[in-house]
C-alpha cells in the first residue's frame, strides 16, 4: 500500500477527506439541510469575529474564508460534507482550540483500538477484547505505517482523529502496520455503529436511568486513580483537569503522607483553569502566576493561590504525547520553577483558553451544534507560549512497541528510580490498569 504525504493543515486534510469513503450512501442535501448548513456556518463565522482572541485573524482574510466555504455549501450533496467545509474554514486559523462542535451523529462508533504517538512514530497502544480489531489480530505495539493511505504525523494524527470521530465516522479503517519483529502487515478494521434514540423519554420509563448510569460510568472512569510504594511513595494519576477544589485538596492530602510524588499526566487532554489553579497551589507556599493571559483587548494575569499545608515532597511530573493544554501548563510550571522533573515525551503543544459557544436551531426538530473559540493565548514566565511547541521533557523515555505489546511501563519506572524507589518496567505497568467503557 503506497503511503501518501502527510496531511499539516488541518484544512487541507478535511478537504481531502471529504473524498473519502463515508458511512452510509449519498444523498441529494434538500434545500431546508442545506440553508441549515448554511445558518450555521453564519452564527459561527460571527462568533469567531466577534470572540477570537486575534483580531487579525494570523493574517487569514476571515471574510474570504467564509465567503468560500458559503459557496462549496451551496454546491454540495450532503450536509457532513457541509460541516467538513465549515470545520476546514476554522482550520485555516490553525489554532489547537479553535474547531467546530458539529450537531451529533444518531449513531455512537467505536473503532475497537486505539492509538497514538510516541515520540515521531504512532502505535497501537491497546486492543478492545472482542472487537473487529482483536479478532483480525491487531496487537498493542503494532506501528502504524499508514492510516487509509496515509503517513501519521505529530502535526496529522489529532487532524485525522478529528475527522474520523467527529466529523466524518468511517465504516472501516485501513491499516498498514509493522509488528515489534518487523513485520509488516495490512488490516481493514470494521467499525462498530450503535445507533442512539431521536427522541428519550426522561419522565416515565428506562431513559432517565441511562443517562444516569452513563454519568456514573463517565465519573468512575475519569477518577483520581493512586499507587502507593511502600511508604516513600505516591503515584497520582489525574484523567483530566475537571475536578472540584475539595476532590484537588482530597488528592495533595494523601500526597502529604508520603515524601515522594509521581503527578502522572500523560493521555490527559487538559481542561479547567479553575482546577489546574487548585493543583498548582497544592504544589506551592507562595503565589505563582501561572500565565500571561493574552486577549483581543487586555494582558492579565492567571493566578494560583497556595493551599493550606501543600505537599512538600520531591516530584516528578509524567507527560507523553495527547498531554495537552492544563496538562502541559501544569509540567511546564513545575519545570520553570524547578519543582519537579519532567520525564517522558514532548507534550501535545496544545495550549491555548478557549470557550465553548453552544447553539441550536430549528422550532419542531431542533439540532444542537457549537464552536470552540480561542479568547486567550497564554505566555509562560520565560515569556513563550506552548502552543505548537509543547513541553520537553528533562529527560525523554519512550515505550519501544515490545513495551506496549508486553505491558511495561518504562517511564513510570524511572520516574520512581528519580524518586529513590526501584520498581521495575513490568510492575510500573501494572499501575494503572486501563479501564474499557462499556459499550
Amino acid at each position: 500500500m503506497p503511503v501518501k504525504k502527510s496531511v499539516f493543515a488541518l484544512s487541507a486534510y478535511i478537504a481531502w477527506c471529504l473524498l473519502s469513503p463515508v458511512l452510509g450512501a449519498q444523498q441529494t442535501m434538500s434545500s431546508f439541510d442545506r440553508d441549515r448548513a448554511q445558518g450555521i456556518l453564519q452564527v459561527i463565522a460571527n462568533e469567531v469575529k466577534k470572540h477570537y482572541y486575534d483580531p487579525k485573524f494570523h493574517g487569514v482574510d476571515w471574510d474570504a474564508t467564509v465567503a468560500d466555504a458559503k459557496q462549496k455549501i451551496a454546491k454540495e450533496t450532503s450536509f457532513n460534507m457541509s460541516m467538513a467545509h465549515i470545520a476546514a474554514a476554522l482550520g485555516t486559523l490553525n489554532d489547537s482550540h479553535t474547531f467546530l462542535l458539529p450537531p451529533q451523529h444518531a449513531y455512537r462508533m467505536e473503532y475497537g483500538f486505539q492509538y497514538g504517538m510516541v515520540g515521531d512514530r504512532c502505535f497501537v497502544t491497546r486492543v478492545r477484547p472482542k472487537s473487529d480489531a482483536e479478532a483480525k489480530g491487531l496487537k498493542a505495539g503494532d506501528e502504524i505505517l499508514a492510516l487509509n493511505g496515509f503517513q501519521v504525523s505529530r502535526d496529522s494524527l489529532w487532524k485525522m482523529q478529528y475527522v474520523y470521530s467527529v466529523l466524518r465516522p468511517q465504516p472501516a479503517l485501513r491499516l498498514t502496520v509493522s509488528d515489534p519483529s518487523g513485520a509488516q502487515r495490512q488490516f481493514t478494521i470494521a467499525t462498530k455503529f450503535q445507533f442512539r434514540k431521536k427522541v428519550l423519554d426522561l419522565t416515565t420509563g428506562s431513559d432517565i436511568w441511562d443517562l444516569v448510569r452513563q454519568d456514573e460510568t463517565e465519573d468512575h472512569l475519569l477518577r483520581a486513580r493512586y499507587e502507593e510504594y511502600g511508604h516513600q511513595l505516591i503515584a497520582l494519576k489525574v484523567p483530566e483537569f475537571l475536578f472540584s477544589q475539595s476532590e484537588v485538596q482530597n488528592m495533595v492530602h494523601k500526597a502529604r503522607k508520603f515524601p515522594n510524588l509521581i503527578v502522572d499526566l500523560r493521555g490527559n487532554p487538559g481542561g479547567s483553569v479553575d482546577t489546574l489553579k487548585w493543583l498548582v497551589g497544592g504544589m506551592f507556599d507562595k503565589e505563582l502566576k501561572i500565565a500571561d493571559r493574552v486577549g483581543r483587548k487586555e494582558t492579565k494575569p492567571e493566578i494560583a493561590k497556595p493551599q493550606h499545608d501543600p505537599f512538600s515532597g520531591k516530584m516528578v511530573v509524567l507527560v507523553d504525547a495527547r498531554s495537552a493544554s492544563a496538562a502541559e501548563l501544569f509540567a511546564k510550571i513545575m519545570q520553570l520553577e524547578k519543582r519537579a522533573v519532567v520525564v517522558g515525551d514532548r507534550s501535545a503543544g496544545a495550549v491555548m483558553e478557549s470557550k465553548h459557544y453552544e447553539e441550536h436551531m430549528g422550532t419542531d426538530t431542533v439540532i444542537f451544534y457549537g464552536a470552540s473559540i480561542t479568547e486567550w493565548d497564554l505566555l509562560m514566565s520565560d515569556g513563550k507560549s506552548l502552543e505548537h511547541v509543547g513541553v520537553t521533557p528533562d529527560e525523554v523515555v519512550l515505550p519501544t512497541g515490545r513495551d506496549l505489546a508486553e505491558g511495561r511501563d518504562p517511564a513510570l519506572a524511572r520516574a520512581a528510580e528519580l524518586l529513590g524507589v526501584n520498581i521495575t518496567p513490568e510492575q510500573a505497568g501494572k499501575a494503572f490498569p486501563y479501564e474499557w467503557p462499556p459499550e
